[in-house]
């Protein structure tokens, strides 16, 4: 019979204050903080031991491109700048199909719940002919895991950065009526939604400018988030320069986006003053240090931001310039950056994992995830600190960073269990990873 009040009892470690002896849940929320010692104020129905794990808030991944899986690697594309390494895997992208990009997602999915995450957005922006519902794919892929999904409406429409080949673009209107059907059809905006929507062109360089502002009214209308990747390399600085006569976050308010319905993906050369602006406006910031470190793009100023009053989160950016799904993998990398660009008392490893639940959060615009705190979902990850790396740390929280954890034994969403013993729930990994490969070496081999 399923349980409807579950203990989460005794963990090794927990990120949660005044929470040594576990957490209650109650159907899909947590709904008590269990001191050390002391047993839940009312009856539970069973419980989890979880003396052998640390306890974390299911991680939330802020930006990614689940297509990319199927590209990891690719021959014409590494050791190349973000500009080069488009124009290198724009023509292979041109084949994608449902049926690649459906197994892509999963891929990107599970992976992203085996390390720890449970709350997963994706910027799906490619849209060659076929591909036209690629939204709805993703939603299906989603429930069918039951993992909690935040699915932007990216596009392209402009070729004039030069960037972009025609079958990959679509006209502004076939991409505002899309985004309108995915808001009606799908988002969500209540708490505990497991599916929202947001709209998401893809940066200044390859949309209008009539799009991004129509985009803006669709999103106040809808109550939707806005993303877009801006501040990523010196390259687009000079082309908004160049095309546009203003810096990027000038662009950004000219089209209406300057605001806290906005997060960004990358955010790396932005100066003091537009710090400040970006703080004061509320628009926030995802985080992408492996991607970031991989294009050699630079280092996100994520404490300067945070201080301005900007949410900070974490994503693992695409699968083709990471090259994996692993939010946890990326938390260590968010630290070790963090201590590079700043100094080893700024970035702890408290703040990585602040980035990744909390500030994440806080990015989608939500309040019922990221924390592990009564009222809020009952997302989850679960570690074990039993592999070899492991042995003879002290401080469990800490080891999770700093020995390099990357795989999560138990994953909750919602109060379910969808990762149990370090396998995700009704997946034939190897199955799926058989079917993945093969289906890259046959659509996606070298040109």
């Amino acid at each position: 019979m399923k349980t409807t009040r579950l203990w989460i009892r005794d963990p090794l470690a927990i990120l949660a204050q005044d929470s040594g002896g576990g957490l209650v849940i109650d159907g899909t929320r947590i709904v008590e903080r269990v001191a050390a010692g002391a047993s839940p104020a009312a009856p539970v129905d069973g419980t989890f031991d979880a003396s052998r794990h640390v306890v974390l808030p299911g991680l939330i991944n802020t930006h990614h491109h689940f297509f990319q899986t199927l590209t990891r690697a690719h021959p014409v594309a590494i050791n190349k700048p973000l500009f080069a390494w488009l124009q290198a895997l724009y023509p292979v992208w041109e084949k994608l199909t449902p049926e690649a990009f459906r197994l892509a997602t999963r891929v990107a999915y599970v992976e992203l719940l085996l390390s720890g995450c449970t709350t997963a957005a994706d910027h799906h922006y490619l849209y060659p002919k076929g591909l036209e519902h690629s939204i709805d794919i993703q939603v299906e892929e989603a429930r069918s895991l039951g993992i909690r999904a935040f699915i932007t409406r990216g596009s392209m429409s402009d070729a004039a950065g030069g960037l972009n080949p025609a079958a990959l673009l679509q006209d502004d209107d076939t991409i505002l009526a899309d985004s309108e059907r995915a808001l009606r059809r799908f988002h969500d905006p209540q708490p505990g939604a497991m599916i929202q929507i947001g709209l998401a062109p893809c940066s200044p360089f390859n949309v209008t400018k009539h799009l991004m502002r129509e985009s803006a009214r669709l999103a106040e209308l809808h109550n939707c988030r806005l993303h877009t990747h801006l501040g990523e390399t010196l390259d687009e600085q000079a082309y908004c320069l160049e095309r546009f006569g203003q810096r990027p976050v000038d662009y950004l308010e000219e089209v209406g986006w300057l605001g806290s319905r906005t997060w960004l993906a990358h955010g790396i050369h932005f100066n003091d003053n537009e710090v400040r602006r970006l703080g004061k406006a509320g628009v926030g910031v995802c985080h992408c240090p492996t991607s970031n470190m991989v294009l050699a793009s630079g280092r996100c100023r994520t404490c300067e931001l945070e201080a301005a009053g900007s949410p900070v989160g974490l994503g693992v950016d695409g699968s083709a310039s990471n090259d994996n799904s692993n939010l946890m993998e990326s938390v260590r990398h968010a630290l070790m950056l963090g201590r590079i660009t700043y100094s080893a008392e700024e970035v702890t490893h408290l703040d990585a994992l602040r980035w990744a639940t909390e500030g994440s959060a806080a990015c989608l615009g939500r309040t019922d995830i990221g924390k592990l705190e009564p009222g809020r979902e009952a997302d989850l990850a679960l570690f074990t600190l039993e592999e070899l790396r492991f042995s003879g740390s002290h401080d469990p929280l800490a080891a999770l960073v700093h020995c390099g954890a990357h795989r999560a034994d138990r994953v909750m969403v919602a109060g379910e269990w969808r990762v149990i013993d370090g396998q995700a729930e009704g997946v034939d990994t190897e199955h799926l990873r058989l079917a993945h490969s093969q289906l890259a070496r046959d659509l996606f081999g070298t040109l």
